[in-house]
């Protein structure tokens, strides 16, 4: 068992630039849970020394729905599951529209436009870019998820004042192929690369409780870490019935914390985000995962499944002492 001062210098020695043995960070994922509020406190010491008291509040909007071609085994609009997943085409560009001015009005910082298929249609990938242009990224940063795209599509979305592209690694590369086949690992790495070429911030984590090992959440951080990514996202699986992990329960929420924790000892300058399965898989303790480093957070609905509104996440932070961090 480790106290408080161990992790207090664990954090003091990254913040000076040394970094420990992976062995190290393993350890952080398999502690037991009476040293959860020693870990949490060095994390909570580097997210306020990058990132200070002011949180990242992003929120999407589920752009196309369902029926998509990838068998990827944790998702409800996959057309290899059966669920009550939503289905409809590209939304109008009136709808696209108006989900980034509700975020802007409700001082969210990022508004992202999420669609369902291996790689958005190149006429849909056009809709997502007018809808997009029509919004002041100066209130409002913009995010895109469309997929595996080209090269000349990424800067048609760049050029409509799109910063940031969204594509999760989803699983490690030893995991992948056990949670999908349709794709491969190294097309999700190439289109990272591709839209970092054309100058877009990228926005990547994976989703954790489909089976991983410690090992396995250390690989994909190493590869996130090799592709220098702005935003990792952490994902937190909600079984959903009719996909072939809708019985799959392994994560409990000290062990959701841990992880938050590990990947901001092991990136102590990224941005954080908790996305997906926060409050079903951390209950009553996903406040804490500011504590445990979280330096931002998705507020509202996910893409097949409820979130919590931007009130109640308001209401959450300012009970925490926190706040909003404001746009430049």
């Amino acid at each position: 068992m480790k106290n408080s001062k161990y992790y207090i210098e664990l954090a003091e020695d990254i913040l000076d630039g040394k970094y420990p043995d992976n062995s190290i960070f393993l350890r952080i994922l398999s502690a037991s849970d009476a040293d959860l509020p020693a870990i949490m406190t060095g994390a909570g010491m580097l997210r306020e020394k990058y990132f200070g008291r002011k949180i990242h509040l992003c929120t999407i909007c589920n752009g196309k729905s369902g029926k998509c071609s990838e068998d990827c085994k944790f998702c409800s609009q996959s057309s290899f599951s059966n669920t009550e997943a939503p289905v409809y085409p590209i939304l109008k560009k009136e709808e696209l529209v108006r989900g980034g001015l509700y975020a802007r009005d409700k001082s969210i910082n990022r508004y992202s436009i999420v669609t369902t298929g291996k790689g958005l249609p190149g006429k849909d990938v056009e809709a997502v870019a007018e809808a997009m242009a029509e919004l002041d990224d100066k209130k409002v940063y913009k995010c895109v998820s469309l997929g595996i795209l080209k090269d000349e599509e990424l800067k048609l979305l760049k050029d409509a004042g799109v910063t940031r592209y969204h594509h999760n690694l989803e699983a490690c590369r030893s995991l992948f192929s056990k949670v999908c086949t349709t794709h491969t690992y190294d097309e999700r790495i190439d289109t990272i690369k591709t839209a970092q070429k054309q100058g877009m911030e990228i926005c990547a984590g994976g989703i954790f409780g489909i089976g991983e090992t410690d090992e396995q959440i250390l690989e994909i951080a190493v590869d996130i870490k090799a592709l220098d990514v702005d935003a990792i996202p952490l994902n937190f699986l909600v079984p959903i019935k009719g996909t072939p992990y809708g019985d799959i329960q392994t994560l409990t929420p000290t062990k959701c914390l841990k992880i938050i924790a590990f990947f901001r000892y092991f990136l102590p300058h990224k941005e954080i985000i908790i996305c997906g399965g926060r409050e079903k898989n951390l209950k009553g303790l996903h406040p804490l995962i500011f504590y445990a480093g979280a330096s931002g957070t998705m507020t509202g609905n996910y893409l097949t499944t409820d979130g919590r509104s931007i009130e109640d996440d308001l209401e959450m932070l300012k009970q925490l002492g926190l706040g909003v961090r404001e746009n430049p």
